[in-house]
């Protein structure tokens, strides 16, 4: 009777671990993110340029001093924190007093969006174009796992140059961040249709 136990128990545990189904662990969980309800307000300051953002976020002017690198002593340096979601849209406002400075600009916006070819899969540029109000410039989306998402800069190709860089404040992890990077780049493009100079 005990070897007959024996035997039954080993057959059983046998037949148990031959099932056919693979196990594979399960994905990593993340917090659900309740997003806020979208609402606007206007950018006023003594800046030449306005906008609307999101109420949600919150302008402040950076406390650095001046740009370190290549662009030329940035005149205003402003971050749109959006604290719930950990990410700053940083501002930086130059005025153009030449045309190579212009095209300087031009060229370190372009070198900065492309610094993150290491990590990103791809980086898009689209045209952003709205003569009526005399705003031009290229809009850089990079996809991956880059430190910033979206690029920017805008410009009346005169006098006005702005540039803008989305960075989450965290391990630049796509699957993580994703849904809250496409609810941050409405906020930047609503900024974008509505910014206006003031001069």
């Amino acid at each position: 009777m005990k070897w007959f136990f024996l035997i039954f128990t080993a057959i059983l545990f046998i037949t148990a671990c031959s099932g056919e189904e693979d196990y594979a662990p399960k994905p990593r969980g993340y917090y659900r993110i309740n997003f806020p309800q979208r609402a606007y307000q206007q950018y006023q300051s003594d800046n030449p340029f306005t906008f609307q953002y999101p109420k949600y976020a919150v302008m402040e002017r950076d406390t650095l001093s001046k740009s370190s690198g290549k662009l030329l002593n940035m005149q205003t340096l402003l971050n749109m924190q959006f604290p719930q979601f950990n990410a700053t849209l940083h501002l930086s406002y130059e005025t153009i007093p030449s045309k190579k400075i212009f095209d300087e600009l031009i060229e370190d916006a372009h070198k900065f969006a492309f610094k993150h070819t290491v990590k990103a899969s791809s980086i898009d540029e689209g045209i952003i174009r709205y003569p009526d109000r005399k705003v031009y410039g290229i809009y850089y989306t990079i996809d991956g796992n880059a430190a910033s998402s979206v690029q920017f800069y805008l410009t009346d190709s005169v006098k006005n140059y702005l540039r803008g860089a989305l960075y989450f404040n965290s391990e630049p992890r796509l699957d993580s961040i994703q849904p809250v990077l496409d609810f941050v780049k409405q906020d930047v493009d609503v900024m974008i249709k509505s910014f206006k100079w003031k001069n």
